[in-house]
């Protein structure tokens, strides 16, 4: 550089120019965007709601230091979910206006600190601050409704029971309790009292509808009822196991661990559910967890009591008590083993069919469900005689061998009608193992109940199917157990979990189960066993509980009564159609009609091969309209359930029921595309076999044959058209292409001929010019010529008198020629001057 300080000046000469160029194009780029419209005030001003719509967001640690619970609501403008919530947010606060501090931010306006502090991937978001406490945001339903109940939640987290009654009313809710005992004597606020107020809000966290209740108890004699003696106590209330305090010994008393030992130890008989949207991922992560049993109820959360809801926890509860005073239990091996009141005779039922049972009955529907009651003589500890009971109260092998045989033959000696009595369809054997142990032995019919279409009435004289009520019989059996539901979750393999949804909210889940209405105050109950692809729709003409528990009775039997529910459309299309509109509820009624036989198409609005071969089928249905003994039909598999048996693995798909054999279906191959003869030889092909004898289709058959053999013609003579038509199309597309060729050769002369114009029009402007130049100059010469003319004929004018005027000077003396020749020089000089100006 100190060689040549002129390049050197040079680089710094460039580097200016280039920054002073990238600054002239930065500031014009800024002069192109127009700057944001700045934001205005979300909420009404009449509305006790704080609106920091800059996004203040240091604003909000100053309104939450004055208020001791502060919800913070934070909105995007354009978010229509925030536009929504809005509204509820401001019936909340015109409520809870005195209590709560309500403070709305606007965290999508770019030059706010809330924007550039916080990252929320949507929007609304809620968050509640108990004093410092904070933040628990709100996941539930953005109604005024839930969301003002989660706001009282969190003001009242501890509920206070300042006596007996009160404690035991609280326990008696059939959600979990949390009860804590905290001596208010020697300081005016406990320590753990403030552990425990925050384990409360911490399961707020983890669930906003705070199924787990928390309280305090600041008495001794109320903590006393519960077992609990000391101060700082937390006490776990269980209905089903034993009851738990927090081991303080096995870890650290902070609000964290107890919120967490809460929930491990918690049970919960009835959970809710709020899935978002129409398809959820939460709801089928429940449902494959096992049977399920869901219902959609008018939830009011602000109501203190909902009758609805304490019906259901009722039957929940029961069905869960496998250790309710009605049973004493002890433990064998993996499971509880069922006792009567009296705890000395173990009972253990078993569901089957026995012989002589559906006829006596007279009904397809009618199971016995065997329970055997195992009476042992002596005490078990003097003689060394356990009992080897199922541990899952049904009844083993074994047992029903040993009681089964002696039962069938009093059940022949009975008589139908002693059996229908129940009374004397009772027997007690000695048990051929052991000559210290006798069985018992009771059938009766299961209960028909919810879910299940009633029996047919029977004639006059004899008894219907209806339930008889039971009574322990004179062997000593009492059969009554098994027709309660107390305990049934732990005497079968097919335990439900109850789900609860709000209708209001969650309507569309049931009626894509098949519930009708708009769920206004509807309510609607389900078993959904996901893993066996079936659900059973509750049908309650009667009492919801009642009707709850026939249903879970059915549907826990081996052999269930219960029929699957099938969701289809309702029939639009009248019978008398071409084509035959089938749905869930006319499907068995068309398809499984043996006077008929029936090709039935499936389709689904979305399948586009589907719609491509509607005029194959309507071309079938047209060729075989008339013949009263055949039916075209289609169904619409998206919108109608079907049997298993008859639904199609995919679509389109044809199948063909033929008529005194419907039991022999059969499918159209895959392999073959569906063409209108190859659905005429696939319908007669089955339709010969179908038939009884080859008298009663041989009208049909000839009918067909002929039909079929014109078909053949006419499909020939279509296919001889068809070559003449492709022989023609052949010439014309050869005329077509001399034509073709012929026009672009003409084209191209018409080109050049165009070019040869304008070449030719070119020349003759420039003619044009050349001409009128050519004419001008003309005029020149001639204007000049006639000028050359005049001065030649002047001069021959001046010539001429010159000469005269020299002769006559020649004829006068030369003296007056010498005076006169100065004078008339000079003149003729003037007069030659003149005439040639």
């Amino acid at each position: 550089m100190a060689r040549r300080p002129d390049l050197f000046c040079g680089a710094i000469v460039l580097s200016c120019l280039l920054v002073l160029a990238v600054k002239l194009t930065c500031s014009r780029a800024k002069n192109v965007v127009a700057p944001p419209r700045p934001p205005v005030r979300f909420f009404s001003p009449d509305v006790p709601v704080v609106d920091l719509f800059l996004g203040q967001l240091e604003q909000v640690d100053r309104l939450r230091a004055v208020a001791e619970v502060s919800l913070v609501f934070f909105y995007a403008p354009w978010c229509a979910h925030s536009i929504a919530g809005r509204e509820e947010v401001q019936q909340v606060a015109l409520r809870l206006a005195r209590e709560v501090q309500f403070v709305a931010v606007n965290c999508w306006w770019s030059q706010g600190r809330c924007r550039r502090k916080l990252n929320f991937y949507r929007y609304p978001v809620v968050h509640l601050f108990y004093r410092s406490f904070g933040p628990i945001e709100y996941k539930g339903p953005f109604t005024a409704a839930y969301v003002e109940r989660f706001i009282r939640k969190v003001v009242t987290p501890l509920t206070y029971l300042p006596s007996r009654a009160v404690l035991r009313e609280f326990l008696s809710y059939h959600e979990p309790g949390v009860v804590g005992f905290f001596e208010f004597n020697s300081s005016p606020q406990p320590p753990g009292y403030t552990t425990f107020l925050s384990s409360a809000l911490h399961a707020l966290k983890r669930d906003f509808r705070g199924a787990v209740r928390f309280a305090v108890v600041t008495n001794k004699d109320v903590a006393a009822a519960i077992s609990v003696h000391e101060d700082e106590t937390v006490y776990l209330h269980r209905r089903f196991n034993s009851s738990l305090t927090f081991p303080r010994q096995e870890r650290n008393f902070t609000s964290q661990n107890i919120c967490s030992w809460v929930f491990e130890h918690s049970e919960s008989i009835l959970h809710w559910l709020s899935p978002t949207g129409a398809k959820s991922r939460s709801l089928e992560e429940e449902l494959r967890k096992g049977p399920a049993l869901l219902l959609f109820i008018p939830h009011n959360p602000l109501g203190a009591h909902h009758p609805l809801l304490t019906q259901i926890a009722d039957v929940a509860e029961r069905y869960h008590s496998c250790s309710s005073p009605s049973f004493s239990h002890f433990q064998g091996g993996d499971g509880f083993t069922l006792r009567t009141p009296d705890g000395s005779r173990p009972l253990c039922c078993n569901t089957l069919m026995l012989p002589g049972w559906r006829s006596v009955s007279r009904s397809s529907q009618s199971v016995c469900e065997l329970c055997l009651n195992r009476s042992i003589f002596g005490s078990d500890a003097g003689l060394g005689l356990g009992v080897a009971l199922s541990a899952s109260g049904r009844c083993s092998g074994v047992e029903l061998e040993a009681a089964l045989g002696p039962y069938l033959r009093q059940l022949s000696v009975s008589g139908p009608q002693q059996l229908l009595s129940f009374s004397a369809a009772c027997s007690n054997v000695p048990d051929a193992y052991s000559p210290f142990t006798h069985y018992s032995a009771c059938c009766r019919s299961l209960q028909p109940g919810a879910g299940v279409p009633e029996p047919r009435p029977q004639e006059s004289g004899q008894q219907t199917s209806k339930p008889h009520a039971l009574t322990p019989s004179a062997t000593g059996v009492d059969c009554s157990l098994a027709d309660s539901i107390t305990g049934l979750r732990c005497r079968t393999n097919k335990t439900l979990r109850f789900y609860l949804l709000d209708s209001h909210l969650h309507w569309t889940f049931a009626a894509g189960l098949g519930a009708l209405g708009n769920g206004s105050g509807q309510v609607f109950a389900t078993i959904v066993n996901l893993p066996d692809e079936t659900h059973y729709v509750l049908n309650h003409q009667e009492g919801l509980k009642e009707s709850l528990e026939h249903l879970i009775r059915n549907f826990s039997a081996p052999y269930s009564l219960l029929q699957r529910h099938l969701v289809g459309e309702r029939d639009l299309r009248p019978p008398s159609s071409l084509i035959q509109e089938v749905t869930t509820a006319s499907f068995l009624n068309v398809v499984m009609d043996p006077k008929t036989d029936v090709l039935l198409f499936y389709y689904t609005k979305w399948c586009g091969f589907c719609t491509a071969l509607n005029h194959v089928v309507v071309q079938l249905a047209r060729l075989f309209e008339g013949d009263g003994g055949f039916t075209v039909a289609r169904v619409n598999v998206g919108s109608n359930d079907l049997p298993w048996e008859f639904m199609a693995d995919h679509v389109p798909a044809v199948l063909f029921f033929p008529k005194h054999r419907k039991h022999l279906s059969v499918k159209y191959s895959d392999n073959a595309p569906i063409t209108l003869p190859n659905l005429v030889r696939f319908v007669l092909k089955h339709t010969d076999q179908a038939g009884p004898g080859p008298a009663a289709g041989s009208g049909a058959w000839s009918l067909l044959e002929a039909e079929l053999r014109q078909l053949q013609g006419e499909v020939r003579t279509l296919q001889r058209a068809r070559e003449r038509l492709s022989q023609q199309l052949a010439t014309l597309w050869r005329d077509n292409r001399r034509i073709s060729l012929h026009a672009h050769a003409v084209e191209s002369q018409n080109a050049e001929l165009q070019r040869q114009s304008q070449q030719l029009e070119e020349l003759h402007r420039q003619k044009n010019l050349q001409l009128g130049d050519a004419v001008r100059r003309l005029q020149e010469l001639a204007d000049a010529s006639e000028s050359l003319l005049t001065e030649n004929t002047l001069l021959k004018v001046l010539l001429t008198a010159m000469k005269e005027r020299r002769a006559e000077q020649e004829e006068m003396p030369d003296d007056d020629a010498d005076e006169m020749t100065d004078d008339e020089l000079d003149g003729e000089q003037k007069e030659g001057k003149e005439a040639a100006s």
